[in-house]
């Protein structure tokens, strides 16, 4: 299986994972299934960092490299279809970098490990 990890989700596994339920840490553990992290995500996390909300330990530019690296997570480039994806999806989700994860997802056929209740409202694979 492919998934997607929405923000939250990789920011937990980057701290130890102990806020996963066990059934997503296994699918995140799994050899069997491919593991990305959405470029929107890294995109989140420096302004949630530059604004003050995000502490992280190191700069997120080597942040978000080391922690997918060690984590065996790959990037997901944003490409222009899913961008453009994102005006077919109602409105259920403000928040911006959400609503082109669940784009990225529909477009790529991945599966979204969110534990956001918005997010599984949408025409995408959910997990948590």
């Amino acid at each position: 299986m492919k998934l997607l990890l929405d923000t939250c989700a990789f920011l937990w596994i980057a701290g130890g994972g102990r806020q996963l339920p066990e059934r997503v840490a296994a699918l995140y553990q799994s050899p069997d299934n491919e593991v990305f992290l959405s470029a929107a995500s890294a995109w989140e996390i420096a302004i949630k960092h530059a604004t003050g909300r995000l502490p992280l330990p190191v700069a997120p530019q080597a942040f978000v490299a080391e922690e997918r690296e060690r984590c065996g997570v790959a990037s997901l480039s944003i490409d222009e279809e899913s961008t453009l994806h994102v005006a077919r999806l109602p409105l259920l989700h403000r928040d911006p970098f959400d609503r082109l994860l669940v784009a990225q997802a529909i477009v790529h056929g991945l599966t979204i490990l969110t534990p956001d209740p918005l997010v599984s409202q949408y025409p995408a694979r959910t997990m948590w």
